[in-house]
């Protein structure tokens, strides 16, 4: 019973070789003590790029204006290269994400928020929740409980999109609008 109590060891995530390289491009517009990118660059589990021209280009960049969605399809590319979040504030992105970013840009199908600031609204998540929802559908279950396990609300996004995290990540690329259209109707995020 205690046990779920207990938060799983994130002391060497970041070094072992099977999890990805996590990568944060903040243009620090959040007020700093609910930002969830800077709580996990606190602690050590992403790594701060100074400059958008720092984004490798072969590196997976959640943005989610791309026509392009994240499948596990990325897996490899997603192991290899990279994952880079881009941390805003929803008030201000509209220009942000229509900039040219680096990198291979990718959305996330549709999830519902779980943090307290745009819960439940559908396409609305931290960074965070977009790293852990990412690492999901490309197959890295444990470094996406070790993200979400910092925050109170990590359970609650889970939960919130435990079906459609299952259906996303066993999914094919193609497969992936005509399972959002089944969850959220035609909002897309």
């Amino acid at each position: 019973m205690h046990e779920a109590l207990i938060l799983p060891d994130i002391s060497g995530l970041t070094l072992g070789p099977s999890v990805p390289k996590l990568m944060v491009y903040e243009f620090r517009q959040d007020d700093p003590k609910k930002c969830t990118s800077a709580r996990l660059r606190k602690f050590r589990l992403v790594r701060s790029l100074r400059s958008l021209k720092r984004i490798p280009s072969s590196a997976v960049v959640l943005n989610p204006t791309s026509s392009r969605t994240l499948s596990r399809e990325d897996r490899e590319l997603v192991h290899r290269e990279g994952l880079v979040a881009l941390d805003c504030s929803w008030n201000l992105s509209e220009d942000i994400f229509e900039r040219d970013i680096p990198g291979i840009n990718r959305r996330l199908p549709t999830l519902l928020a779980g943090n307290p600031t745009n819960y439940g609204i559908a396409g609305r998540l931290s960074t965070a929740e977009a790293l852990a929802a990412a690492l999901i559908l490309t197959g890295f279950r444990q470094p996406a409980n070790a993200i979400l396990s910092l925050f109170k609300w990590g359970e609650t996004f889970l939960s919130l999109n435990q079906d459609p995290l299952e259906k996303y990540a066993a999914a094919k690329s193609p497969e992936l609008s005509g399972l959002e259209e089944d969850f959220f109707g035609s909002h897309r995020g």
